[in-house]
């Protein structure tokens, strides 16, 4: 196995159909090579006759065509102009290596220019900002690659069997997509995808991993030689590094909390605009946010509770109750992670479509979703429930990767955004809202979250809004609960059933077949929360 800059080094020699010197009018075209040479590019005529030797930082290079370029050699007028002293006309056999040559050559420009030079680590040197380093900032993107580049959070992924048996099953059941074909893991971790996609018959793998973990994932693809021959990592950002070929197919790991949670999913959809064929396949291919109202009291007052320390009147001497109200507002603003049982939720969920296919990185900063539920029970609406699933579209089999409740747990668990002063609703009564995500640069987003009681009954269609609530919550900042689903205690006649199925392959609402919802048994706590929340107010 070697990493990409081995590779590049080992393709140093490029057959040239024809080579010419434009600073001589008499010079005639003949065939040749150029060859990269430590620091530099030779360009020499198959006479051996050098035609250019010159260092990488002071070449230019410009296209003149599918397969005609020109290299020019920058020099300087006593330090005040710029000037080209030389240049020579290049003719490929054709384009396929001359995309090849201008690749590897943008690409050691790059590692070699003359801000950085070549660094120890095999980053390369970039002298401006890319596109990721523009909208995150530099902290962010520190701690971000600083967490993945560690083996224990790797491991916690991959004994998340849920989501690696899901990916491994996409990927084996689906050889006819992957057999003879190149792929490109964004994001590559470890580098199990790219191992997957090479036992399911990948041509070559290019595994793109930015943080420290790109080591890890090198020695794991050495440790398996008969995979690893076919697999080169690369060390860098899909926004910044060059590959030497088109890809048949992408396949990462790009969803977060929420799906969107680190805002992995646009740099999935710069990789299939810089990289994929124009028919190739994305594993995965779509994805969808689920969401519901859910009733929860055990939940809403565990929260509320967070905050009676700032109750306190006479604490050492000092009077904290005047932080009570910006304590409690602050305990409701983190997102809530954990698993929680389906039969809190109490109306039908709906879903938001988004296809990686399709879908431009600018639609991926702010994601609004109008919300339309019908309460199937009477309850206190504590806030909205979210879950996601993915499609692998595959030639062969359609497989589902589902963080649902009810479903087997995964390390995503579910998501919920509780209100900090519930809504009451009947049955049969219309819950209206807004999901609205807003992305900013600490590689997250905003929440902001409305739900809204409509009138019910006769005459409804007629009436306006009862009651509303809103919240506006940092997904960057959740509430890491993870606890299992309670077991709450059925009655005589209630039995248990699975809430989702999620093995369909259709992406409307109507086709997915949900179990109906039972209710929660309500705790008697309904007083001590009207306390609580008018100590807020």
């Amino acid at each position: 196995m070697e990493d990409f800059g081995e590779q590049k080094r080992k393709q140093r020699e490029f057959a040239l159909a024809s080579v010419s010197d434009l600073s001589s009018l008499s010079s005639s075209a003949s065939p040749g090579f150029a060859r990269f040479t430590g620091d530099g590019l030779q360009i020499q005529h198959e006479s051996h006759q050098i035609a250019l030797n010159v260092d990488l930082p002071a070449i230019q290079l410009f296209r003149l065509g599918p397969v005609q370029s020109v290299c020019t050699v920058e020099g300087s007028d006593a330090g005040k102009q710029t000037s080209y002293s030389r240049g020579v006309a290049i003719q490929f056999r054709n384009e396929e290596e001359s995309e090849a040559f201008h690749c590897v050559f943008q690409q050691w420009k790059k590692e070699f220019n003359v801000q950085g030079g070549n660094l120890p680590n095999g980053t390369n040197a970039i002298t401006s900002k890319s596109k990721f380093d523009e909208k995150i900032e530099p902290s962010s993107a520190k701690m971000y690659f600083h967490y993945y580049g560690q083996l224990l959070h790797q491991q916690n992924m991959l004994q998340d069997y849920v989501r690696t048996g899901t990916y491994y099953a996409a990927v084996i059941e689906n050889r006819a997509d992957f057999t003879g074909r190149v792929v490109v893991d964004v994001g590559a971790g470890s580098g199990i995808l790219s191992l997957f996609a090479a036992q399911a018959g990948a041509k070559h793998v290019y595994a793109v991993e930015a943080s420290e973990m790109a080591e890890y994932a090198r020695k794991l693809i050495a440790g398996n030689p008969i995979l690893g021959q076919r697999i080169t990592v690369i060390k860098g950002k899909v926004e910044d590094v060059e590959l030497p070929e088109k890809a048949d197919i992408l396949i990462s790991e790009p969803m977060g909390t929420l799906l969107v949670n680190e805002r992995m999913l646009e740099s999935y959809v710069i990789a299939r605009d810089r990289f994929l064929t124009p028919k190739g396949k994305m594993f995965p291919t779509v994805g969808r946010i689920h969401m519901a109202p859910f009733s929860d009291e055990y939940l809403f007052v565990e929260i509320a509770n967070k905050a009676l320390f700032w109750q306190q009147p006479n604490y050492f001497g000092v009077d904290l109750t005047p932080l009570h109200g910006t304590a409690f507002q602050g305990y409701f603003s983190q997102p809530v992670v954990d698993a929680f049982d389906p039969r809190l939720l109490i109306a039908p969920p709906m879903f938001h479509v988004i296809d990686f296919t399709k879908i431009k990185e600018e639609e991926l900063y702010e994601i609004d979703i109008p919300l339309r539920f019908t309460a199937t029970v009477g309850a206190r609406v504590h806030g909205l429930a979210c879950w996601f699933d993915v499609l692998f579209n595959g030639s062969t089999v359609q497989r589902w990767l589902t963080t649902a409740p009810g479903s087997p747990t995964t390390h995503w668990y579910q998501l919920r955004c509780v209100l900090s002063q519930p809504i009451y609703v009947m049955a049969g009564q219309e819950i209206t809202g807004r999901l609205h995500l807003i992305a900013h640069n600490a590689q997250s987003y905003t929440i902001y979250l409305t739900l809204s009681a409509k009138m019910w009954g006769p005459g409804a269609e007629q009436g306006g809004i009862l009651q509303t609530s809103s919240c506006k919550l940092d997904l960057k900042e959740p509430y890491y609960r993870m606890s299992q689903p309670q077991a709450y205690p059925l009655t005589q006649d209630q039995q248990p059933q699975p809430f989702l199925q999620t093995q369909d392959i259709h992406i409307q609402s109507q086709d997915l077949d949900e179990a109906e919802i039972m209710q929660q048994p309500s705790p008697n706590s309904c007083a001590q929360i009207d306390s609580l929340m008018q100590n807020a107010s």
